[in-house]
């Protein structure tokens, strides 16, 4: 089941993100945020965009949300998207129906522009893979730009890359971005995300 975050669900949420803090490369966190900061980064989140957890038999394996590209209101319609999933959870399709399930909301919202900012090894280690672009592509995200040797963590320099996906074409007047509350109705009436 995929459904909105309340929370409530900060510490499992937390619980999945401390493992990527403090086993990977994949996010350039060095500590893991209080449980305090991270309730508050889904309630300032919520406030303007998705947030959404899946959750089999009452545990959350999974969590998507979106953010502000850049604050800059030219910048409106593209967000930065972020998906994290339980280490146990992963190659079973729960990523993709997270994504699915954000990319439906962003439209409800008239989003255009969907950017990913990846971790992005040289070479392969223990820490970071290259998996996250490979499946970033097959989502239908394109490479647009890369930062070479810009992140340090675990004595180990690494690139981060920018992938790209639009939703809509881009019209010459796009319609005003609605904000998450908004929209939250039509989401449970158009794909049953509560």
């Amino acid at each position: 089941m995929i459904r909105i975050a309340t929370e409530q669900d900060a510490q499992a949420l937390l619980d999945i993100y401390s493992y990527y803090v403090d086993q990977t490369a994949i996010t350039f966190e060095y500590e893991a945020p209080s449980l305090e900061e991270f309730t508050d980064r889904i309630l300032k989140t919520l406030a303007k965009y998705p947030y959404l957890v899946a959750e089999e038999d009452g545990k959350i394996l999974g969590y998507a949300y979106a953010g502000a590209f850049n604050p800059r209101a030219a910048y409106d319609w593209a967000v930065e998207v972020t998906i994290y999933l339980d280490k146990s959870a992963q190659g079973k399709g729960l990523g993709k129906a997270l994504y699915t399930a954000l990319e439906n909301a962003l439209k409800l919202q008239n989003i255009i522009n969907l950017n990913a900012c990846i971790a992005y090894p040289e070479v392969e280690d223990q820490y970071l893979s290259q998996n996250s672009v490979q499946y970033h592509q097959h989502l239908g995200y394109s490479l647009v730009g890369q930062f070479h040797k810009c992140g340090y963590k675990f004595n180990t320099w690494y690139d981060m890359v920018w992938m790209e996906k639009h939703l809509n074409q881009h019209p010459e007047n796009p319609q005003p971005i609605r904000n998450f509350p908004d929209i939250r109705q039509e989401l449970v009436e158009k794909y049953g995300i509560e």
